[in-house]
């Protein structure tokens, strides 16, 4: 029985831990539609013809940028090609290549670069468009994965949707003097996925009006990786004018320097583990040319630019990625597994990077916020889930028993959930408070924020999976998109009118957002009042989304920046050792003004 209950935990919970992105590719295959002559569209590539999707249009797989392959690999993305024929957009494109994590087979083609779009049957006046770019750590996800498509808020909320794909990982983002040709700042910029999510919405500029969009009215949401990326569209100067809204979900981002991308770890101004110049040491090991890092260090400093950046060119989509995902974790090396912290060194390769041109070099979102001239101001939701680091800490060392990595009981369960609640706090004062308090400074009432705290799940053996997971990271998605057919394949959402009467609302939310700037009453003008984000002390300033079991939905005075975060740590009585809280506070203070003197007071060493 326990061997039972251990097998279906694995089950259950692994396609969380791993993420919705990853579980859709054992979703069933299914033929493609049938296309629909009621669906042919003429943009400025050619024709389309698409399919009926649940009383919606939709159009898959269309091109909306040339194939960033050959030279134009690491090159801004090239507008797409035309056709003279008629279109059939039935079926999606490629993902982008990716990895799970570094632990899975390597899949995608760099053939990539499409999107989707869901449409109102009732076409007859232009529609609010909702354009959202999915998460994964930019490194991993895809825009056709079955949470994100958009059919039912084209049908219950008229809006037109588009999902997309952009370009992941070291494809993404690389940045190597290498590259640099001083010909075209956008080619030797190294922020690659950003400017194909900037092209992606040139190209609905252009062409949404045909498929019932309003180009004039486009809202950008995005969740994790997707969120940080909504926000380097906010301070981009490229993206003024292609939108108007922006909804970021569990978002937060640090613009990098350059250096961090490029340079050698052992550099006087070091670069990240996983830099180009590392990355393209690790090829060098890898294909022979060179039997350690000092010898592939020697080799690549006797290349010269154009030598590297044909050797870059001629490696293959599989060499790139598994010359990564080695550089992940040397052999060996057990993974070490660590309370997760918000900002702490990124495990993939170093991506969004102040380069100057893209996106604003040598600043920092609440310097770049505290100047309307220094942004696209536009109104404005920020959110986060309650238990956002839940996700990634349920693996880590010593809070649970783990079974090939997944976890079948919680062995620790007041650190746990000591630990995951100060993680979550600090993606939350960085993602949402610290940053609404600025924007609300600069814009006014047009700022509002969320916080997501659904957990009413399934309980399996002696787990419960609401201790374990929460409201952690990702779990609003089906709600938001009123998809749950995905994650009810993981076994861990508890069905009941109230899940699908909280995804109802935070739909009509985000679609009266879409359509007006201000989430208000719902689009239904039938929910509670979301009040724009003020900072004053006592004042309601958060909506709390929840169902009638917990509370409900709610205006909230709820406020958590790092000084009040500090203060919880300062007095939290859970701590059974000084090693424990000193740690923590370390990891989470270092480099405050206050954290030498806190240190003291601690008693840390």
């Amino acid at each position: 029985m326990k061997k039972l209950a251990i097998v279906l935990v694995i089950v259950i919970v692994a396609p969380i831990a791993t993420g919705y992105w990853y579980v859709s590719r054992f979703s069933v295959t299914t033929e493609p539609p049938l296309a629909a002559e009621e669906t042919r569209r003429a943009i400025d590539s050619g024709e389309l013809t698409g399919f009926l999707d649940r009383g919606s249009y939709a159009w898959t797989g269309i091109p909306y940028a040339q194939p960033p392959v050959g030279n134009l690999r690491w090159k801004a993305p090239r507008l797409p090609s035309t056709w003279a024929s008629p279109r059939e957009a039935l079926t999606f494109g490629s993902a982008c290549p990716q990895s799970g994590f570094g632990q899975g087979e390597i899949t995608g083609d760099e053939d990539c670069l499409y999107l989707n779009i869901w449409a109102p049957a009732d076409s007859a006046n232009l529609r609010p468009v909702m354009f959202f770019i999915h998460g994964g750590g930019n490194h991993l996800g895809e825009g056709s994965t079955p949470i994100y498509r958009g059919a039912r808020y084209a049908t219950d909320h008229a809006v037109v949707v588009v999902t997309i794909n952009y370009r992941l990982g070291p494809f993404g983002w690389l940045r190597h003097p290498g590259l640099r040709t001083q010909q075209n700042a956008a080619d030797d910029s190294g922020n690659y996925g950003t400017l194909d999510i900037i092209e992606a919405l040139a190209w609905v500029r252009r062409n949404i009006a045909e498929f019932g969009g309003d180009p004039a009215n486009v809202t950008i949401f995005g969740e994790s990786a997707g969120g940080f990326d909504v926000l380097t569209l906010m301070v981009s100067p490229l993206a003024k004018g292609l939108y108007h809204k922006a909804i970021v979900q569990s978002g937060g981002m640090t613009l990098l320097p350059p250096s961090v991308a490029e340079n050698y770890s052992d550099d006087p101004q070091p670069g990240h583990p996983l830099s180009s110049r590392e990355l393209v040491n690790k090829l060098l090991i890898e294909d022979g040319s060179a039997v350690d890092r000092a010898a592939a260090k020697d080799v690549q400093l006797s290349m010269s630019d154009p030598e590297v950046a044909q050797y870059l060119l001629s490696k293959t989509t599989l060499e790139i990625m598994t010359a990564q995902d080695r550089l992940l974790e040397p052999p060996g090396e057990a993974p070490v597994r660590r309370p997760f912290i918000l900002g702490e060194s990124p495990n993939k390769t170093p991506y969004i990077f102040g380069d100057g041109f893209v996106l604003p070099a040598d600043k920092q979102l609440d310097v770049l916020f505290a100047d309307s001239d220094s942004y696209n101001v536009t109104p404005v939701i920020l959110g986060s889930n309650r238990d956002e680091s839940k996700l990634f800490m349920m693996a880590a060392t010593g809070y649970t028993d783990t079974l090939f990595g997944i976890p079948y009981r919680l062995r620790e369960e007041t650190a746990y959930e000591r630990d995951t609640s100060y993680g979550s706090k600090l993606w939350k004062a960085n993602a949402v408070d610290e940053l609404a308090i600025t924007l609300r400074e600069t814009q006014g009432a047009s700022v509002y924020a969320y916080r997501f705290d659904w957990d009413e799940m399934n309980t399996v053996a002696t787990l419960e999976l609401s201790k374990l997971i929460g409201a952690g990271h990702a779990l609003e998605l089906p709600f938001v998109f009123g998809n749950f057919d995905l994650a009810d394949k993981t076994l861990i959402f508890g069905k009941s009118p109230e899940r699908a009467a909280l995804s109802a609302s935070m739909m009509s939310y985000w679609a009266e957002f879409a359509y007006s700037g201000n989430p208000g009453r719902g689009r239904d003008n039938a929910q509670i009042q979301w009040q724009p984000w003020v900072s004053g002390l006592g004042e309601e300033r958060i909506l709390l989304l929840d169902t009638t079991t917990d509370s409900g939905i709610r205006m909230s005075p709820l406020l958590v920046t790092r000084e009040t975060i500090r203060q919880d740590l300062l007095a939290d009585d859970r701590f059974d050792s000084t090693e424990a809280r000193c740690d923590l506070y370390q990891r989470m203070f270092k480099g405050a003004s206050s954290s030498a003197e806190d240190m003291v007071s601690l008693g840390c060493d």
